[in-house]
C-alpha cells in the first residue's frame, strides 16, 4: 500500500513513517520545509512538498496514495481555534478525494476530552466543546457520512518516548526547572492515560491496514496514571522537591496549561487490543520518566 502521511516528520509521524516501511508499504510524506524533506529522503521516503493550508498539496497526495494517515496539526496554542479550524478543512479536502474509493483515511484525535472523569472507551464520541474546539473526528464522521472507509485514531494526552520535546512530560519537567518543585494540583488524583509513541505507530499501521468506517481506536497502552505519581516522578529526577497547588492557584504555576494539568481522564484500549490484535510492549510512562529521557 502506498501510504500519504501528513506530519510524517513529527514526534509521531517519525515512528508512523518507520513502522509503515518495516511493513513493507510505502509512504508519500507531507513535507513543507527544505530540513523536512531531507529527514524524510533519508528514511526512504517519497517526499511531497506542501504543509496542512495548501489545500491542492493535500489533494495531490490523496490522489496519489492508497490511503491517507493524517498526523499533521499545527501545534500553537495561541491560536487554537483558528489551528482546529485548519485541521478540519484539511481532513475534509483529503476526504473529499477518498469519497467511495474505497482507499482508507485514518484521523487523529486524543482520549483525553472523551469523558473526563469517567473511563473513555472506543464507544462513546467525543464530544465538541467550545472551550477546546478540536473538530477531527467531526470531519472524519462527516467523511464517513460521504462514503469515506475513514477511522480515528486517539492519542493518549502523554504520547511519551525518546524525543518527545514537546509533549506534557516535556511542559511540566520545564516548570520544574523553571519554578524549582515539581507541581501537582489539588490532591493530585486525577489520571492521565498515557502510550508509547512506538506503540501508537503501530495502531496507526494496523488501523489503516483493517479500517473500518466509523471506528474508533485508543492508542494508550496505560489506563491512568495519578497526575502526583508522575510530578513525584520528575521531581525525584530533577531532585527536587514535589508541591501541591491549591486548584485556585494553579494557573500561577501552570499558566495555560492549567487545564490539562488537572483533568482527570482515564482511558481503556481493550476494545482496541482485541479487535486489531494490537500488543503494545514498549516502556511504560513512569519507566521512561525514572530512565532520565526527559531529564537528561
Amino acid at each position: 500500500m502506498k501510504v500519504f502521511v501528513t506530519g510524517a516528520s513529527g514526534f509521531v509521524g517519525t515512528a508512523v513513517v518507520q513502522e509503515l516501511l518495516n511493513a513493507g508499504h510505502q509512504v508519500l510524506g507531507l513535507a513543507r520545509s527544505k530540513a523536512s524533506a531531507e529527514k524524510l529522503e533519508a528514511a526512504g521516503v517519497q517526499v511531497h512538498y506542501g504543509d496542512l493550508e495548501d489545500l491542492d498539496s493535500l489533494r495531490q497526495g490523496a490522489a496519489e496514495s492508497d490511503g491517507v494517515i493524517h498526523c499533521g496539526f499545527v501545534h500553537d496554542f495561541t491560536r487554537f481555534a483558528e489551528v482546529c479550524a485548519i485541521d478540519e478543512r484539511a481532513i475534509e479536502t483529503i476526504a473529499s478525494v477518498l469519497a467511495g474509493t474505497d482507499r482508507p483515511l485514518i484521523v487523529t484525535s486524543g482520549t483525553a476530552l472523551v469523558s473526563p472523569g469517567k473511563v473513555a472507551t472506543e464507544d462513546m464520541p467525543s464530544p465538541f466543546n467550545p472551550a477546546w474546539p478540536r473538530a477531527s473526528e467531526r470531519a472524519a464522521e462527516a467523511a464517513v457520512a460521504a462514503g469515506v472507509r475513514a477511522a480515528i485514531l486517539r492519542l493518549a494526552p502523554s504520547v511519551h518516548g525518546k524525543e518527545d520535546k514537546h509533549g506534557f512530560i516535556p511542559i511540566l519537567v520545564n516548570l520544574a526547572r523553571e519554578k524549582g518543585f515539581s507541581a501537582y494540583i489539588g490532591e493530585g488524583r486525577n489520571r492521565w492515560n498515557a502510550g508509547h509513541r512506538l506503540d501508537a505507530a503501530q495502531l496507526y499501521r494496523l488501523a489503516i491496514e483493517q479500517a473500518t468506517p466509523g471506528a474508533r481506536f485508543h492508542a494508550n497502552t496505560e489506563e491512568g496514571i495519578p497526575v502526583k505519581t508522575i510530578a513525584e516522578a520528575i521531581g525525584k529526577q530533577l531532585n527536587l522537591p514535589v508541591k501541591s497547588i491549591p486548584p485556585e492557584q494553579a494557573a500561577e504555576y501552570f499558566g495555560w496549561f492549567a487545564h490539562m494539568a488537572a483533568i482527570d481522564c482515564p482511558a481503556s484500549s481493550k476494545w482496541t487490543q482485541e479487535r486489531l490484535n494490537w500488543r503494545p510492549s514498549n516502556p511504560l510512562l513512569l519507566n521512561d520518566i525514572e530512565n532520565g529521557i526527559y531529564t537528561q
